[in-house]
């Protein structure tokens, strides 16, 4: 395992972070595509400070506030867009991980409010990642970091990734979203409905699968299954969400509405830590009906000083258009990253959606066959890119848990164009000088 000692930040100005060293990174992944403003926002700062001068927190059960209350309404129009009225229940948390959970919760409540005590089972995919609470990574198809904790998480089936470049065996990948979404109907009934509650699914694979969107129709087709058989809708919007690939709800690209979604990462910029769990006012009033609120939520829910910086965020992003930015420049992002892999015949794919872009590295472009695991392609390509100033986001195990390298460039909303040129340049010449290192010990490990 490479396991390169971390530099120690100091401080960081827009899409630049500065180390204690004096060495200076650029932030071409927004971290795990968190920054989405960048870092050193004075007027973000300020809101924060100016919030704490008032109080840092008023505790859920007995406070609302200005912040919760306008970050509720910004959501709730953001949402709109696109179609997506009606989401405009919340509970706001401190993470993307809390997110997924209280969407679980939400869901499993919804179906016994509605007298459906037996539908306690989620279905979810593999090479999914929905956080690292028990009940998220038990619906995580992410074998590494499933591992040390299996025996003790919840039974959840998981489907087969929709991912036309590694289509389930024998089906052509123009097919791939109808006989994924066919396979999700097919588990609803093997399993009998009366047991399921809820799906839950990326709209755009993140970290586990590499920046994977779903083939045009899938979620279409999900929608119509979900709703046939009474199973709760979730979208788990964490990563690729909160305007991320150039519209503020993911599923808006597809021109779906889920019942249940997280967002997290992008919603507080890294500011704060904040998430959301947003539900369907259909689901909250049969809950409401029945028990008079959803029964999730935990001491920091709805943190006054966290939904301040939500606030400010969210403000710069509407103001300055950025969202409408992702999506104009997101093409760019791929043609840019396209230029910089060229002559590298093991970028295999090259993927995603806005600002939210992958690259995945295999040892024959041909057979699309993965590197081993023991050279850790996506650990040299980190140490390549910082080597030369350059954050990344590369993970491993796409594949088949064990093996598979994607790197994935998520950078700020409000990059400029010579940014983006600059960090796909620098991510380029990273691979290339590792992708020459492998050769070289490519037959060691064939």
């Amino acid at each position: 395992m490479i396991r390169a000692k971390l530099p120690k930040i100091a401080w960081g100005s827009g899409l630049y972070l500065h180390d204690t060293d004096g060495k200076v990174y650029l932030d071409g992944s927004g971290g795990p595509a968190v920054y989405c403003i960048g870092h050193g926002n004075q007027e973000v700062n300020e809101a924060i400070k100016a919030q704490l001068d008032r109080v840092a927190h008023g505790y859920r059960y007995s406070f609302t506030s200005d912040p919760l209350e306008e970050l509720t309404e910004i959501i709730t129009r953001r949402c709109a867009e696109g179609g997506g009225e009606g989401l405009d229940r919340m509970v706001f948390v401190s993470g993307g991980s809390e997110a997924v959970e209280s969407c679980l919760k939400i869901a499993l409540q919804y179906q016994s409010a509605r007298g459906e005590q037996g539908r306690r089972k989620i279905i979810a995919r593999q090479r999914s990642w929905h956080g690292n609470t028990l009940g998220a990574l038990s619906c995580s198809g992410f074998a590494e970091r499933r591992e040390p904790f299996e025996g003790a998480l919840l039974d959840v089936p998981l489907l087969s990734p929709v991912n036309t470049y590694r289509p389930p065996v024998g089906v052509p990948a123009n097919d791939v979203a109808q006989w994924c979404a066919d396979e999700l109907e097919r588990e609803i009934l093997k399993l009998g409905p009366h047991r399921v509650a809820a799906f839950i699914f990326e709209p755009v694979v993140g970290a586990a699968g590499g920046c994977v969107p779903a083939p045009p129709g899938y979620a279409a087709r999900v929608r119509e299954i979900c709703d046939r058989y009474g199973v709760v809708m979730i979208a788990d919007e964490v990563m690729c969400g909160s305007g991320r690939c150039g519209t503020w709800r993911a599923l808006q690209h597809d021109g779906v509405v889920p019942d249940v979604m997280s967002v997290a990462k992008g919603l507080a910029a890294g500011y704060m830590p904040l998430g959301a769990a947003i539900y369907h006012r259909r689901i909250g009033e049969v809950i409401e009906d029945r028990y008079g609120a959803v029964s999730t939520g935990h001491t920091f829910t709805g943190h006054t000083a966290a939904c301040a910086a939500g606030v400010a965020v969210q403000r710069i992003v509407q103001r300055e258009k950025l969202v409408e930015k992702v999506a104009a420049e997101g093409p760019l992002l791929r043609e840019l990253l396209v230029q910089a892999m060229e002559g590298i015949a093991e970028a295999g794919d090259i993927r995603g959606r806005g600002f939210f872009q992958a690259v995945e590295l295999v040892k024959d472009p041909e057979t699309r066959e993965p590197f081993p695991a023991d050279l850790q392609v996506h650990l040299r390509v980190r140490q390549a890119a910082l080597a030369r100033g350059l954050i990344c986001y590369p993970v491993n195990g796409n594949v088949d848990g064990k093996c598979g390298d994607h790197v994935i460039l998520a950078p700020p909303y409000n990059v400029t164009r010579a940014e983006l040129e600059d960090i796909a340049g620098r991510l380029g010449e990273a691979v290339r000088a590792v992708i020459v290192e492998v050769r070289k010990a490519g037959p060691s490990h064939s």
